[in-house]
């Protein structure tokens, strides 16, 4: 790989971390608050929680474009705060894939603190533990294999995420321009096939891993759910 590739797949890796840095709190509480939650309103929270999974990428991006871009009051008040610009950056990339991504992270924790037995919290409490004791030190140890597949799962949406991130972060070399974007740019010049196909390789590579560490993670849930 030349160094220009080299560069592509290290900022794809950064953003993706920081994905998962970035979601990984909001992400566990809503998947919590979701799963334990009995107001009907939980449905609706639900839904706008569940949209960027299936809206089209690119409406996705022109959404957060609308709010976010440099004529937007929050667009301007994330200048007058930092000196830079949201859009059309490398920061972009990561509110880009994090807002595609989170809903993955969202439903597998849900899924998983469903499957923790309420009578362990109810039992916590009873002992004089507080909620968030009881979430920190029963609920969240034991949904822990859900909470890490949905960070790989967020992690590889990230990866591979085109669309919102072309609209709101644009395809600059050095900044935002990550695997998938370096191969569409690379697919419109002659001559870039090899380029193309060691991208491709590296990118098929990365998520098959992810994918292979969210099925690990898995396993470790079902096995720790057959021994209680």
């Amino acid at each position: 790989m030349t160094n220009a590739e080299i560069g592509v797949v290290l900022l794809s890796l950064r953003i993706a971390a920081l994905v998962v840095v970035v979601s990984i709190v909001p992400g566990v509480l809503t998947g919590w608050l979701l799963a334990r939650w009995r107001s009907p309103l939980r449905f609706v929270v639900q839904g706008v929680v569940m949209l960027p999974l299936v809206l089209p990428p690119i409406v996705t991006g022109y959404v957060l474009l609308e709010a976010l871009g440099r004529q937007t009051w929050l667009g301007r008040a994330w200048h007058e705060l930092t000196g830079t610009h949201l859009s059309y950056s490398t920061t972009a990339c990561v509110v880009a894939a994090a807002v595609v991504g989170f809903p993955l992270l969202v439903e597998s924790v849900r899924l998983a603190v469903l499957g923790v037995d309420e009578r362990l919290e109810v039992v916590s409490r009873s002992l004089g533990r507080g909620r968030s004791s009881t979430f920190l030190r029963v609920t969240l140890p034991l949904a822990l294999p859900g909470v890490l597949t949905g960070a790989v799962l967020a992690f590889a949406r990230a990866l591979g995420e085109y669309g919102a991130t072309m609209v709101l972060a644009a395809n600059v070399e050095g900044q935002t321009r990550q695997i998938p974007l370096a191969v569409a740019a690379l697919l419109n010049k002659p001559g870039q096939d090899a380029a193309v196909t060691r991208l491709v390789v590296m990118s098929v590579a990365l998520s098959f891993a992810a994918l292979l560490g969210a099925a690990a993670c898995s396993v470790w849930q079902r096995r720790r759910r057959g021994a209680r």
